[in-house]
């Protein structure tokens, strides 16, 4: 791999990372990211230092570790570490533009696919539920 594809790579994982951190309303700090992540991880502990390289886009997490980045900010290790995008979606009844799903959201409907179509109606009718909820909320307000 050459120097500059190496440099796109790396600083494409970075951007994935800031943008994970910030799906999950955590600052993208060095010293923040490495201590949350040594609490997760059971094998050596990283520095700041380390979190840094890889919120700067000088280097990317071995497998292993990136596994526990993804599984703590609940997107896939694929999409932080390739940047794999979903399929755009257009709901019907809103014309809502959803191509612009965070990582969270990707990971989240992802795992919902892999629901019984039992369990997938009742996260719908919870879904549905917390709608008109806030429609109304929103209407009294």
């Amino acid at each position: 791999m050459s120097n500059a594809s190496q440099l796109i790579e790396t600083k494409g994982f970075a951007d994935r990372l800031r943008l994970a951190l910030k799906g999950v309303g955590i600052r993208p700090s060095p010293t923040l990211v490495a201590n949350e992540f040594n609490l997760r991880y059971w094998g050596k502990s990283i520095t700041p230092h380390t979190a840094r390289n890889w919120l700067l886009g000088k280097s990317i997490p071995m497998q292993d570790k990136l596994r526990v980045l993804a599984e703590w900010l609940h997107v896939s290790a694929d999409e932080l570490r390739y940047g794999t995008l979903a399929p755009t979606f257009k709901t019907e009844d809103a014309g809502t533009d959803m191509s612009v799903l965070t990582m969270q959201d990707r990971d989240m409907l992802a795992r919902y696919m892999t629901l019984s179509l039992e369990n997938r109606k009742t996260v719908c009718d919870v879904v549905v539920a917390l709608a008109v909820a806030a429609t109304v909320k929103a209407r009294n307000s």
